[in-house]
């Protein structure tokens, strides 16, 4: 069907020329520099892409990413999610109690995820804006004594306390594993600053509820505490303590992308501790 219009407000209508010999309609015919053997080139190479792409698609593991893009999306927009964090419903003597600074509040919260359903909680302790550049957080190379006592074990001793305490009220601890450590230690000797530098050959952490008997204290240091003594503890065996409070022997394995089997760690759980 081919259809005319004629406007019948036109009454002056002006005459158009008639079309060069060597009209064209635009994109229709190839461009002068592209010879049909160029085309076909193209045109091979845009279904060798769109098989690739194909084949990506049905790949499984973008489709495991979308299923996890997807979790992520409902997880933010569930009743749930938004009622774990809405730590405003604790109450003031609740917050006051975890201390009012971002790693007590940081602590409190984890507390409400766990009573939410998840599973694995890492709270950081974050660079505060007052620390100095020589000794920000616990990398205390300066004035170790005086932060540890006025701004580092205060804070840290009052969440602490307060998370242990609202678990075994709440009757969790003995379901939730709470660790308390960091990746090395500090030097046996004060540095000119006051401070106490990077070590790892000997360092503590604590370990509480989730299986772990309370009150145990482990392994000594000489008295430099410099140098482990007795009770020697590496880190595969601290993996391997997790692994078995949360009920997976450290020989259990786990394969790669290649379908290697690799052990969930190459320590032994603490005994001593258990």
């Amino acid at each position: 069907m081919i259809g005319l219009a004629w406007p019948p407000w036109c009454g002056i209508s002006k005459a158009i020329p008639a079309p060069a010999k060597d009209f064209k309609i635009p994109d229709i015919a190839l461009p002068a520099d592209l010879t049909i053997e160029h085309f076909g080139q193209r045109r091979g190479f845009l279904e060798q892409l769109n098989r690739s792409l194909d084949k990506i698609q049905k790949d499984p593991s973008l489709q495991r990413w979308s299923t996890w893009q997807n979790k992520a999306i409902e997880l933010i927009r569930t009743k749930e999610t938004q009622n774990a964090f809405a730590i405003e419903q604790e109450s003031e003597a609740t917050r006051d109690r975890y201390g009012r600074n971002r790693f007590g509040q940081s602590v409190l919260l984890a507390r409400r995820l766990v009573e939410s359903g998840v599973s694995l909680v890492q709270v950081n302790w974050t660079r505060g804006q007052d620390d100095p550049d020589n000794a920000p957080a616990w990398d205390t190379h300066a004035k170790n004594a005086e932060r540890l006592k006025t701004v580092l074990m205060p804070p840290m001793d009052q969440a602490y306390s307060a998370l242990l305490e609202d678990l075994l009220q709440r009757g969790m601890l003995d379901d939730t594993l709470v660790i308390w450590i960091g990746e090395f230690g500090r030097s046996p000797k004060h540095n000119a600053a006051g401070g106490r530098d990077h070590w790892g050959h000997v360092f503590s952490g604590a370990l509480a509820g989730g299986g772990v008997q309370g009150g145990t204290v482990h392994g000594a240091s000489d008295r430099q505490g410099a140098y482990p003594l007795d009770g020697r503890v590496e880190p595969q065996d601290l993996t391997a303590t997790v692994f078995h409070c949360l009920g997976f022997a450290p020989h259990t394995e786990i394969r790669d992308r290649l379908g290697r089997p690799l052990a969930i760690s190459k320590g032994s759980p603490i005994e001593a501790i258990l």
